[in-house]
């Protein structure tokens, strides 16, 4: 603990626990914020990366085995006690990897935000046509983690409305939990991706300090 007494900046990914499709692993979401944690702290001073939150809200895949959630209320008081106990750190970056957790963070910081504390929420910039398991999460896994990306299990999927994903689950929509086309997905795209997620995150952090 003597070498966090000066850290600024605490970055907590979030993740999740749930289907990728047939090609990629169930941590897809998880591995993605740790990634983007561990790159963005890299090029910055005094920050520290905490341990990720795995399991977290996924109800929309409820059905796929594999997939584990807690809800929007227990991930609500996660995320706010979690970041309560982080008063040591000037402020707090959750850095997101699943968008089913959006409404969720969204009101913890909200909470969060009312009792005084820094705390920021940052979701990676993504194309509404690739919502899950599709090209750009098939690209970034194959740049950080090829071995896990099963290619020849890969196949494409309808890309549905959030409100429609919302309201009928992914299971209804697509059989394979695939929601876009990973076809032509590459680790060169994903390092891309990946950069400018970065970028991004860095000057967040920066703006913030």
């Amino acid at each position: 603990w003597p070498d966090l007494t000066n850290i600024i900046t605490l970055l907590i990914p979030i993740g999740s626990c749930e289907q990728h499709g047939p090609h990629l692993p169930l941590d897809t979401d998880t591995q993605i914020a740790q990634e983007i944690a561990a790159r963005s702290a890299a090029r910055s001073g005094n920050c520290y990366v905490a341990p990720a939150m795995s399991i977290t809200a996924s109800g929309e895949h409820q059905g796929f085995p594999g997939t584990l959630s807690i809800g929007n209320e227990a991930l609500i008081l996660c995320v706010v006690e979690l970041c309560r106990s982080a008063d040591w750190a000037h402020r707090i970056i959750l850095v997101n990897g699943h968008g089913g957790n959006f409404a969720a963070v969204t009101s913890a910081c909200n909470t969060l935000h009312g009792e005084g504390r820094h705390v920021v929420a940052w979701w990676p910039k993504g194309s509404p046509d690739d919502l899950h398991a599709g090209r750009i999460e098939t690209s970034v896994m194959l740049s950080i983690a090829p071995k896990e990306v099963a290619l020849p299990s890969m196949t494409s999927g309808p890309v549905p409305t959030i409100d429609d994903l919302a309201t009928l689950g992914v299971q209804s929509l697509s059989p394979t939990g695939v929601l876009g086309d990973p076809t032509g997905a590459t680790a060169a795209e994903g390092e891309q991706w990946l950069s400018a997620w970065v970028d991004d995150l860095a000057n967040i952090i920066r703006d913030n300090s």
